[in-house]
């Protein structure tokens, strides 16, 4: 009688799925760049709001900066997508990623001349974010040109991490840098870290978006339309809303500090990074996303679990508990970030992919800002604890009305992806 081999045992994967980087050199490219520059624009980040203190000695002139930087991300991230929907996104990633690298070489040479305006540092920080507005939806519409769409969910998780570590070792890394170096090496750093994402567009194929010959001009009215009927596709940014809306408690994290845990500026830098470090995790361990196929399911979850964490932690009176829960909020935004991502990728026509990653920009650049004031109008007329924890309750709440409203959206299959 024969002997039959067994069967390979098939271990689950845990770590990052890291297939888009090796079968799509491209891809692999423009992440290494991504990576890179998103570092050194953290560390541009911490870089200005260090000298305008340093200037001003006024916490609400360092405020204006993020006004400076919220303001254009707005108005120009939905005009960003529809000129992404119109032209090469390769030469329009080009075009505002070097305008970037000029922003920062800008701001080393005016540092190098002891050129020190708050002016000039906010206007440049305008034109930064007007450049990001327009090279985000082309970079991000360019990523389901280069890989098959098996590979979108761990592509997604991959990005998340890019991003998440930007905001953690940029920001470190230019404190370390300004300390010892000065600002004007933070931003020629930054400068030159631009190269990186320029060298990787610059190698890509040509990226013109997939337009009927002789099609209009891609607007923003008709992006905003194809949204308005397509309720998978809204759902993913309600979902949204109901996480960084309604508990959202980042605003509130210098008074927690300190009347919670009896604690100080560090005590509020280690609850600002808890969510983002659990972010990065959320990507690392992100190897069995690939193989989740009820991807609207997963949001819902993944957006539920944030509000629960949310209202677990402002019921904490123990820092390191309470750290652990911000972790997990952050663990579970990383995944519900990559899935609306994928399905914005995946279940969107080309011609259409720029405008809606437009959209998705100004959702989540805003939705933490609207939240932001929530909290703090919130707990002014009730208290921190009250705000966190029923918005926490108010989150989970609103997210599960949504799914039983479109029902369709928990059955969304990432086999045949529909808007």
């Amino acid at each position: 009688m024969p002997q039959t081999s067994p069967a390979p045992s098939v271990r689950p994967r845990i770590l990052a799925d890291l297939t888009p980087l090796r079968t799509s050199v491209h891809y692999r490219r423009l992440w290494f760049g991504n990576t890179i520059s998103w570092i050194g624009q953290g560390m541009t980040t911490l870089a200005i709001s260090l000298q305008v203190y340093d200037i001003t000695h006024s916490t609400f002139a360092v405020g204006l900066v993020g006004l400076c930087s919220l303001v254009p991300l707005l108005a120009f991230g939905l005009y960003g997508g529809a000129i992404a929907d119109t032209v090469d996104r390769r030469r329009l990633g080009l075009i505002s990623a070097s305008g970037s690298a000029v922003l920062s070489a800008a701001l080393a040479a005016a540092a190098f001349a002891d050129f020190h305006h708050v002016w000039f540092l906010y206007g440049v920080v305008a034109f930064q974010s007007v450049c990001a507005a327009v090279n985000s939806p082309a970079r991000s519409a360019m990523i389901p040109r280069l890989l098959p769409v098996e590979q979108l969910p761990a592509a997604n998780a991959l990005t998340s991490m890019t991003m998440t570590s930007g905001t953690l070792v940029g920001p470190m890394l230019g404190g370390l840098v300004v300390g010892f170096a000065g600002y004007q090496t933070a931003y020629a750093i930054d400068a030159v870290a631009f190269s990186a994402s320029l060298y990787a567009m610059w190698r890509l194929p040509s990226m013109l978006p997939d337009r009927a010959e002789g099609a209009k001009k891609a607007s923003v009215l008709e992006g905003l339309r194809f949204l308005a009927t397509r309720p998978n596709l809204r759902m993913t940014f309600f979902s949204d809303f109901c996480a960084m809306i309604l508990a959202h408690p980042r605003a509130l994290f210098p008074a927690v500090a300190v009347v919670w845990y009896d604690g100080d500026a560090r005590t509020a830098g280690l609850l600002v990074a808890a969510p983002a470090l659990g972010a990065v995790l959320g990507g690392v361990f992100s190897g069995w996303q690939g193989r989740i196929r009820r991807q609207g399911l997963a949001i819902l979850l993944a957006v539920g679990a944030w509000g629960a964490a949310i209202a677990v932690f402002g019921l904490t009176r123990n820092l390191w508990l309470g750290l652990l829960f911000l972790g997990f909020a952050g663990f579970a935004d990383a995944i519900s970030m990559a899935f609306r991502s994928t399905m914005l990728q995946a279940a969107v026509p080309d011609e259409l992919r720029g405008r809606l990653q437009g959209v998705f920009l100004v959702v989540v650049v805003g939705g933490p800002r609207l939240g932001d004031f929530l909290a703090g109008s919130a707990a002014d007329l009730t208290s921190p604890s009250v705000t966190v924890t029923g918005g926490g309750i108010a989150c989970v709440l609103a997210v599960s009305l949504l799914a039983l409203r479109w029902r369709g959206f928990a059955r969304y299959d990432a086999r045949d992806p529909q808007p």
